[in-house]
């Protein structure tokens, strides 16, 4: 991701914290992790992972400095005992390796003894098919980040991703390739040291990032349901297979309809952010197995929607949700199922997020969709995108369109995905969750 220009300086790591969070909230979607890198990239990461609802530890990396010139980094060694030497840098100095070897092992010291102080008896976190963000108050060299990025990746992240407030551009190319996703909010060319671009850069003391880490730990993601519970829904003569989870602070519903099968990763993993952030999900098969597997079958708009709504009545009964708002969010032939639900419920839909399929089949119902309507298009195709424009043009209430390359295939690539579910929770955060209150 190329940074973007924002205004300078942070008045305090704090704000850099949130200043990064919309910006990384695409690349958070499985179980994410931040990883703070001591001591600045605490308060950062503190204030990143509350805002992303996310678990957050401390990832213990040291800077190898040049003997007699400890702020010249030529290396890095990673809380797993991994070194990353900036051979390159070496060469240029005509510095061996062995010439590090007392450094190393102070580095090593101080290493193990910061991570009884931080962690105590406490285990490191999970890695392993975790979203894993690192997270520093910005980035000279690149080299320390480098050796995290490398010791992240080897316990099997699904993806990891760098972010970071402010880097020279040169440690932006050096670290392009370490992580799957970059997010640096400026590069500037005439950066030179890290605490240039803060109001506030005062030093932390290891008492304070402890202190931190206490109230995070108090103050960590809501308890929720890790494990979704099946249910099966009457919708006139047909009964629909769903999965419901409903967390334990609950600020809203979302009733979550394909017309593919609810299991695929990918669609829960929509599902879990949306968990995340406080509203319960159903998780809806409009169409049965039989129907599925009917190459004859076709189920217009009208009974796709009939389904949707018995669904939306019991949602509202099923998961104490008789007084939250409700949104739905579909996608493929259930999209304009969607819009004929809202324009038939429009006391219990307060807004609808739909991507991909006809929207347009919605047809005489379009003018009675009061709620608002966010409509994810594939920018490709100039055709879909008039047919979208059209049906915006019918819908009686407010309308966004966003164009989102793949966005008609929720199957489509990882980043697709990612951009739905982020999407999608802006929206329902602007018309169901906080923002709406």
């Amino acid at each position: 991701m190329n940074p973007v220009p924002v205004s300078l300086p942070f008045a305090d790591r704090s704000e850099a914290g949130r200043r990064l969070a919309e910006r990384v909230r695409p690349f958070a979607v499985n179980d994410p992790l931040v990883l703070a890198l001591p001591r600045g990239g605490v308060p950062v990461g503190a204030e990143l992972a509350q805002r992303l609802d996310a678990d957050f530890d401390v990832l213990m990396v040291r800077k190898i400095g040049l003997p007699g010139r400890p702020e010249l980094g030529v290396g890095a060694i990673a809380e797993d005992g991994h070194v990353v030497y900036d051979d390159l840098a070496l060469a240029r100095m005509h510095v061996p390796r062995q010439a590090l070897s007392d450094t190393v092992a102070a580095e090593r010291d101080e290493l193990d003894r910061r991570r009884r102080i931080y962690r105590g008896e406490r285990p490191a976190p999970r890695i392993a098919g975790r979203d894993c963000v690192v997270v520093d108050d910005g980035v000279a060299t690149g080299g320390t980040a480098r050796a995290a990025l490398r010791m992240i990746r080897q316990a099997g992240p699904a993806q990891l991703v760098l972010a970071v407030p402010v880097a020279s551009p040169e440690a932006v190319e050096l670290l392009r390739e370490e992580a799957d996703a970059l997010v640096v909010l400026s590069a500037p060319d005439n950066f030179r040291a890290v605490g240039e671009w803060y109001r506030d850069f005062g030093q932390l003391s290891d008492s304070r990032v402890t202190e931190i880490l206490a109230e995070r730990a108090h103050t960590r993601p809501r308890p929720r349901s890790d494990t979704a519970r099946g249910v099966r829904v009457r919708a006139g003569r047909v009964y629909l297979d769903g999965d419901l989870t409903v967390p334990a602070d609950l600020h809203g519903a979302v009733v979550m309809a394909s017309d593919g099968e609810r299991g695929d990763p990918r669609w829960r993993s929509v599902a879990s952010v949306l968990q995340r952030a406080g509203y319960a999900t159903l998780v809806l098969e409009l169409l049965t197995g039989r129907e599925r597997s009917s190459e004859a079958w076709s189920t217009g708009a009208d009974v796709l929607g009939e389904r949707l709504s018995a669904a939306v009545t019991w949602l509202r009964r099923a998961a104490d949700a008789a007084d939250e708002p409700l949104g739905v969010l579909a996608s493929g032939e259930a999209a304009a199922a969607a819009l004929v639900t809202a324009a038939e419920r429009p006391q219990d839909v307060a807004a609808v997020v739909v991507h991909g399929g006809r929207i347009d089949m919605a047809g005489d119902s379009l003018p009675g969709v009061r709620a608002p309507v966010l409509v994810l298009l594939e920018g490709e195709d100039s055709f879909v995108r008039e047919l979208g424009e059209w049906a915006r043009g019918r819908m009686s209430g407010p309308t966004d369109l966003r164009v989102t390359a793949g966005a008609e295939r929720l199957l489509g690539d990882a980043e697709v995905w990612r951009r739905v579910a982020s999407d999608a929770l802006d929206w329902f955060d602007l018309h169901l969750g906080r923002g709406a209150r």
